[in-house]
């Protein structure tokens, strides 16, 4: 069964979904935007059937009790420090790290800063940062692909965009691939006051964050080979950033919004990933 949790740090109570053994191999699991812990619902259920404590938060400004206003305190070195302060509290020395789309990003990020803590990464859609950076330099189908970026970014209203009409352009976001009870919750949760401009708030303080380094932790990239937000260059280019064990699996016919889409797949290759570095 799911267990819906809190979990007390300095920075505020992360509400989180659980399951499994309280003594089962810890893995944490980082969502992405603009959705919430509930993506990993399956995930959740096939981890705890295995043995694990598998544990997904709900990050900061999703999480009503942590949800700063300013851009600058959405930081990755703050991001980053969250999920190291979630890990201390459920009394995880070493965890396995999973995280999609903008949690992929905090994941490259705690496993390149601090590999004595994370025992295997599992990145899901989203490529290593560096790549990510290069590709949009360099790729003019990457930077088509994240051209959407800057409006999230600067547009004045962005919420007000978004969740106008019925929450019609949040709602398009999601592809019509995502499971209808999930979509509702994510537009019910992100139409509370100030949610949506929390979760923005992961693309504002991009200016202020620092780089991410290379990751020496064994390390699973999962991508769908119809992402709309991540091409193939940056994709392919991710392993240039990886110096420990590393292993690149392409879904054919899967879009961005992966742990939902292709939620047995990834489950599958989740438990193969633990296995090989127990």
């Amino acid at each position: 069964m799911i267990e819906h949790i809190g979990i007390n740090t300095a920075q505020g109570r992360f509400d989180a979904l659980a399951a499994g053994p309280a003594d089962g191999r810890g893995v944490l699991l980082l969502h992405g935007f603009p959705e919430a812990s509930l993506q990993w619902e399956h995930q959740l259920a096939i981890l705890s059937g295995a043995g694990c404590r598998a544990v997904a938060p709900d990050q900061r400004g999703y999480s009503p009790d942590v949800r700063p206003e300013r851009a600058e305190d959405y930081r990755i070195e703050d991001l980053t420090q969250d999920v190291l302060d979630i890990a201390d509290e459920l009394g995880w020395p070493k965890f396995d790290l999973v995280g999609h789309d903008w949690g992929g990003n905090v994941a490259w990020h705690v496993a390149a800063e601090h590999p004595d803590r994370v025992r295997t990464l599992t990145a899901v859609s989203t490529p290593h940062p560096g790549a990510y950076a290069q590709a949009l330099k360099t790729d003019e189908d990457q930077q088509q692909r994240s051209s959407y970026v800057p409006t999230l970014q600067n547009v004045r209203g962005a919420e007000k965009q978004l969740l106008a009409n019925n929450a019609a352009a949040l709602k398009q976001m999601y592809e019509g691939v995502i499971p209808g009870d999930h979509v509702r919750e994510y537009v019910e949760r992100l139409s509370e006051p100030g949610a949506l401009a929390a979760a923005l708030n992961w693309y504002r303080g991009v200016k202020f964050s620092g780089r991410t380094g290379k990751v020496k932790v064994p390390t699973l990239y999962v991508w769908g080979t119809e992402d709309v937000a991540f091409g193939s260059v940056a994709a392919i280019g991710t392993e240039e950033w990886v110096e420990g064990p590393y292993r690149f699996e392409m879904l054919e016919d899967i879009s961005h919004w992966l742990p939902e889409q292709a939620d047995e797949g990834l489950s599958r290759l989740l438990l193969e990933h633990f296995v090989a570095h127990g």
